[in-house]
């Protein structure tokens, strides 16, 4: 049996939050508003946990998990389950203040809100510059979740996260 070494102050929901996104480097799957919970079982020490995709068909769902599973077992987790649930969808209203600022610093904009039943994107804040005077190149960047936009002020491309 082997013996179990905790890292001391990293609580399970700790070691998973800071796992980073693998498709979008520059920020952590908590930022992001995918991880759900953590929750850990006092009797077997198993830790469960949840995590909702970004969308159903996400194609990095595989390479999360594993992630998730690999820092737990660094903090001293070495027994969890990672669960996936699709209720509720997941929204880009979930990705936090400082995950909103960290995708702007890396030059992807950041999604506005979702707010209401109609998302009509007319203009996105072009991430390097601020201007507004922007442009949808293709409604698929990088990744699914993303759009490709050109700024006419500093003529730059960049990423967009679709609002959902």
């Amino acid at each position: 049996m082997a013996t179990e070494v905790r890292r001391p102050g990293v609580s399970a929901w700790d070691a998973a939050a800071v796992v980073v996104d693998p498709e979008i480097r520059v920020i952590t799957l908590a930022e992001l508003g995918i991880l759900r919970d953590v929750t850990e079982d006092p009797a077997t020490g198993q830790v469960t946990v949840t995590i909702t995709p970004t969308y159903t068909g996400c194609p990095a769902m595989d390479v999360i998990r594993t992630d998730i599973r690999r820092a737990l077992a660094a903090a001293g987790y070495p027994d969890s389950v990672v669960e996936t649930v699709f209720a509720p969808a997941w929204s880009t209203d979930w990705i936090s203040e400082s995950g909103r600022a960290k995708l702007a610093a890396a030059g992807i904009a950041p999604p506005l809100p979702a707010g209401g039943p109609v998302r009509l994107t007319l203009a996105v804040r072009c991430p390097r510059c601020a201007s507004v005077e922007t442009e949808q190149v293709s409604r698929f960047g990088s990744t699914a979740c993303k759009s490709l936009w050109r700024c006419r002020t500093c003529r730059e491309p960049f990423d967009h996260v679709k609002a959902l």
